[in-house]
C-alpha cells in the first residue's frame, strides 16, 4: 500500500484501488474509495462547508521490529507507518496495515474498520481474510459489489436511518432494505450513542446489517464506496453539524402549523367547498383542505377533470377568503393514453428498462410508467404542467404522492434512469421529485414552499420535503410502530413528518374498536410537526372503481372522514384537540425556526435534550416536542392510565392534572379516551389543556 498526503487529506493506493480521507466540514471526515478516478457526485453532501483546520501527521514505525525482519513479504505489504488526520474532535487513524479507526478528542474510539489477519503471520499460510472495504468487479459491466465492514460494540444504540415499519427505535440488532416502498424510507444517517454520526453516502440499493458481531453495508452494484463520519458532544450537536453539510429544511409557512383535511377522496369541486364551508360555519379552525388523487381524467395530465372540477380558480379563491390553502394530489405516473406520454417517452423523461416493457411500472387504474425524476428536463416539464393546471390557478401547495417510486414489480437491476442504473441510483427519485416542485416554486416567486411527499432519501428537507408515513394500517400495531418511524425520520435529518391520523388502510367509521383507536391518534396527531386527518374509511362508496362513457375508469371513494362523522362523543374529543393545536401555535413556530436553523428535530427523542440520563436513551414510548414538552400517546386500547418516564434533569407538570413530578422516575399518567399523556418541562410558559 502506497500513501502520501494531499491537500489536508491522506490518500493510500494499493493496487487500483484509491482510498482517500479528508475533512468534510467541522467535525466530520468523509472517506471514499474506488477503483479509477472518483465520481464528481456529492449526492447528499450538497452544502457548502467551511474550511477545517485540519492536520496530518505521519509516524514512522520501527522496520527492525522482528515482525518485519522475519518476513520479507510482510515487510514490502506494510506501510511501516500510521497516518492520522485530526478534524477538530474528530481524528482517523490509518494504520500500517490499511485499516481505519475513528476517534473523538478524548481518544475514545467511535468507529473502526472490522478486518480480520490482514496479512499472513508468516511466510506459509495465509489463515482467514476478511477485509473492511470491498469494491468486486461485476462481470461485464463496470460495476462494482460494495462491502463496507465496522466492528460492533455491545455498548451502541443507533438511532435515526429513515422509516421503516418496525418496532424498536434503536436499530442496533436491524437488517434494513436500503430501498424505498410504499411507507419505507431508506435514509441512511445514523446517530450513535457513542457519540458520532454516519451517512451512508450512496443511493443504491442494498442491506445495512447493524449486527452484535458486525456492522456491514452492501451494494450489489455500485461504483465506489462513500462514507461521511462526524463526532459531537451531544447529539443535537452531531445533527447540527450533519444537516450543515446534507442541508436544513427551509422556514415552515404558517399554514403548514395548522390542521389539514383529507380524505379518500373529495371527489368534485362542490364537495370540496361543501366540507370547508362546513368547518368554518361550525366555527372550526383549517388550515387546509386535500383534494386527493384522480381528480384527473388520467395519469400524466396533471389537471382537474372538468365534469368534477369545472372552475378550479374560483374554488381555490374562495378557499383562499376562507383562510384555507388548497392542496393537490399529484402522481409521477404517466398513463400511455395521456397527452404527456408520447412527448416524454420520445424525449427519454420516462423510467426505462434494460430489458421487457416498461409500461409494467405500474398498473392501478391504466397502463402507466413513471416519469424520470432524475432528468431534470423531465422535472422541469411535469412542473410547468402543474404550474398551468394548478399554480396559475392560485393552487400553491403540493401533494408529491408515489414518491418511491411504488413498483408493480421491484426487479431493481432492470429499471434505469437517467442518471444510471436503477440498482446504483434509484433512492435517489423522491428527492429529485421534490426538487423539482422546490425548484418550479422558486422560480415561480413562491418563498416559503412545502411539498407532502410519501418518501425521502437524504437531502430532501432542503427541498421543503414532509414526509408521511405511507398507506399504514388502522390497527394498534401500525399506530405503535408510527412513533418510532417518525422519531427516526427526525434523527436521521428529515424533521417535518406526520402520518395518516387513524391510518390509512381500513377504519369502519361505525366500529367502536376504530373509534378508539382514531381518538388516541388523532390527539397524537395535535402534537406532530403536521396536523393531518388522512384515511381510505370503510365502507367505500359504492363500486371502488367503474367504467366512465368515454371508457376511462372512474375511482369512487371511501367513507366520510371529517371530525363530525364519528359520532357526537367522537366530536368532542377530536375538537378539543383542533383548538388545542391552536393554542400551540406560537411554541410551535418557535420549535420550526428552531429546526431551520439547527437542523433539530420538531419531534425528538428524550435523550436528545437530555443525553446525560441514561434511562432516556432507553425509552421508546414517549418523545419531546421541542425542547420543553413530553408526549407519550397511549397505543393500546383500554387502558386508563399510562406509565411515562420523566428524564431526570428537569422538573414536569403533568398537564391535565397540575400535578408536579421530579425527573429521573416513571409516573403513571392520567389517560381517559379524551387524554393524551403531556407534561411540561418546569420553566416553560406553554400551557396545555
Amino acid at each position: 500500500m502506497y500513501v502520501q498526503t494531499k491537500d489536508a487529506a491522506i490518500e493510500a493506493r494499493d493496487g487500483s484501488a484509491l482510498l482517500r480521507i479528508e475533512p468534510w466540514g467541522e467535525n466530520a471526515i468523509r472517506v471514499r474509495m474506488a477503483r479509477g478516478p472518483f465520481s464528481q457526485d456529492d449526492w447528499a453532501l450538497t452544502e457548502p462547508v467551511s474550511a477545517p483546520d485540519a492536520q496530518v501527521t505521519q509516524e514512522e514505525k520501527d522496520t527492525t521490529d522482528p515482525w518485519y525482519r522475519g518476513d520479507e513479504w510482510a515487510r514490502f505489504h506494510r506501510t511501516g507507518s500510521t497516518f492520522t488526520l485530526r478534524n477538530g474532535k474528530i481524528t482517523a487513524h490509518l494504520n500500517e496495515e490499511g485499516w481505519l479507526t475513528f476517534q473523538n478528542a478524548r481518544g475514545e474510539t467511535l468507529l473502526r474498520e472490522c478486518w480480520r489477519d490482514r496479512y499472513r503471520v508468516n511466510r506459509y499460510c495465509l489463515p482467514l481474510y476478511i477485509p473492511a472495504r470491498e469494491l468486486r468487479p461485476v462481470p461485464g459491466t463496470s460495476d462494482y459489489e460494495l462491502f463496507a465492514r465496522f466492528e460492533a460494540d455491545d455498548r451502541e444504540k443507533i438511532f435515526g436511518m429513515g422509516q421503516y415499519q418496525m418496532g424498536g427505535l434503536d436499530k442496533k440488532g436491524a437488517v434494513l432494505e436500503l430501498q424505498h416502498r410504499n411507507s419505507q424510507a431508506s435514509v441512511p444517517f445514523y446517530v450513535s450513542s457513542l457519540g458520532y454520526g454516519f451517512l451512508w453516502n450512496n443511493p443504491g440499493v442494498g442491506t445495512v446489517t447493524f449486527a452484535k458481531n458486525l456492522t456491514e453495508w452492501h451494494l450489489p452494484r455500485t461504483g465506489q464506496l462513500d462514507y461521511y463520519i462526524v463526532a459531537g458532544d451531544t447529539p443535537a450537536e452531531i445533527l447540527s453539524l450533519y444537516t450543515a453539510a446534507a442541508g436544513r429544511p427551509p422556514r415552515m409557512p404558517e399554514y403548514g402549523l395548522g390542521y389539514w383535511q383529507c380524505r379518500l377522496r373529495y371527489r368534485t369541486q362542490e364537495e370540496v367547498l361543501s366540507i370547508a364551508r362546513e368547518m368554518k360555519r361550525r366555527g372550526l379552525p383549517l388550515d387546509v383542505i386535500v383534494i386527493d388523487f384522480f381528480h384527473w381524467k388520467l395519469q400524466g395530465d396533471w389537471d382537474f377533470d372538468p365534469a368534477y372540477f369545472p372552475n378550479p380558480a374560483a374554488m381555490a379563491a374562495e378557499l383562499r377568503s376562507m383562510g384555507v390553502e388548497t392542496c393537490v394530489s399529484v402522481w409521477p405516473t404517466v398513463d400511455m393514453r395521456s397527452r404527456s406520454y408520447p412527448v416524454m417517452r420520445e424525449r427519454g423523461w420516462l423510467m426505462e428498462t434494460d430489458r421487457g416493457y416498461a409500461l409494467d411500472a405500474e398498473a392501478f387504474m391504466g397502463p402507466t410508467v413513471y416519469f424520470d425524476a432524475t432528468n431534470p428536463e423531465a422535472r422541469e416539464y411535469v412542473f410547468d404542467r402543474c404550474r398551468k393546471s394548478y399554480l396559475d390557478r392560485g393552487i400553491r401547495l403540493f401533494w408529491l404522492d408515489e414518491a418511491e417510486p411504488e413498483l408493480h414489480t421491484y426487479d431493481m437491476d432492470n429499471w434505469r434512469y437517467a442518471a444510471g442504473p436503477a440498482m446504483r441510483v434509484s433512492n435517489l427519485y423522491p428527492r429529485e421529485y421534490t426538487r423539482g416542485f422546490w425548484e418550479g416554486l422558486r422560480k415561480s416567486g413562491q418563498e416559503e414552499i412545502l411539498s407532502l411527499v410519501r418518501c425521502a432519501w437524504a437531502g430532501s428537507q432542503k427541498y421543503g420535503a414532509l414526509t408521511w408515513s405511507g398507506d399504514v394500517s388502522s390497527t394498534w400495531r401500525s399506530f405503535r410502530e408510527q412513533l418510532q418511524a417518525g422519531l427516526s425520520m427526525g434523527m436521521a435529518g428529515i424533521p417535518w413528518w406526520t402520518c395518516d391520523l387513524g391510518g390509512f388502510l381500513g377504519g369502519w367509521a361505525e366500529d367502536p374498536g376504530f373509534r378508539e383507536l382514531l381518538a388516541r391518534w388523532f390527539a397524537w396527531g395535535c402534537f406532530l410537526p403536521v396536523f393531518r386527518m388522512h384515511g381510505e374509511r370503510s365502507p367505500w362508496d359504492g363500486d371502488p372503481v367503474t367504467m366512465g362513457p368515454d371508457g376511462i375508469q372512474i375511482l369512487s371513494g371511501g367513507a366520510p372522514n371529517e371530525l363530525w362523522s364519528f359520532g357526537e362523543d367522537m366530536y368532542g374529543i377530536l375538537t378539543r384537540y383542533l383548538f388545542l393545536r391552536e393554542k400551540l401555535r406560537p411554541y410551535l413556530r418557535s420549535v420550526f425556526d428552531e429546526t431551520s436553523r439547527t437542523g433539530a428535530p420538531v419531534i425528538r427523542p428524550l435523550f436528545f435534550q437530555f443525553p446525560e440520563d441514561p434511562e432516556a436513551w432507553e425509552t421508546e414510548n414517549a418523545y419531546l416536542l421541542g425542547p420543553d414538552i413530553l408526549v407519550s400517546p397511549v397505543t393500546e386500547p383500554g387502558r386508563e392510565t399510562w406509565d411515562v418516564y420523566l428524564p431526570a434533569g428537569a422538573a414536569w407538570t403533568e398537564s391535565a392534572t397540575g400535578r408536579r413530578f421530579e425527573g429521573g422516575q416513571t409516573v403513571s399518567a392520567h389517560a381517559p379516551l379524551d387524554v393524551i399523556p403531556v407534561f411540561l418541562r418546569e420553566g416553560t410558559d406553554v400551557k396545555v389543556y
